[in-house]
């Protein structure tokens, strides 16, 4: 089900005090994307107009404490998990709480891309 331009607006408005703020069509659901210098970073996920942030062993303990799972999707016949947990809904009454989730989900988010390997460019010679 694609993701509502309501709902995407409603989203980048959300995370506003983090700056510039993208929600990009992805795979039937929505990803909020952050720039870097070297390219944005994902650290939202949103999927039936439910939002997710990018979780580690950093943030993990917040969802967990306040029983939000992670994203979970059919997959190759079998349930797969991805490192996004819900997003408690009582966030969205608390515009400060919710940035510092958002900023935690980000550094996370940053973690992961800088633990990436770097992709090789292919030269022709």
């Amino acid at each position: 089900m694609a993701v509502s331009a309501d709902y995407k607006a409603f989203i980048e408005e959300l995370f506003q005090p983090l700056g510039t703020v993208k929600v990009r069509n992805l795979f039937g659901g929505a990803g909020v994307f952050a720039p870097l210098g070297d390219g944005d970073v994902m650290f939202g996920l949103i999927a039936s107009q439910t939002l997710y942030l990018k979780v580690d062993d950093a943030n993990r303990r917040d969802f967990e404490e306040e029983g939000m799972g992670p994203f979970i999707y059919g997959g190759k016949g079998k349930e797969m998990s991805m490192s996004y947990n819900e997003v408690p809904e009582r966030l969205y009454d608390d515009p400060e709480e919710f940035t510092q989730w958002a900023r935690k989900a980000l550094d996370a988010a940053m973690r992961a891309k800088a633990k990436k390997p770097k992709k090789k460019s292919k030269r022709r010679g």
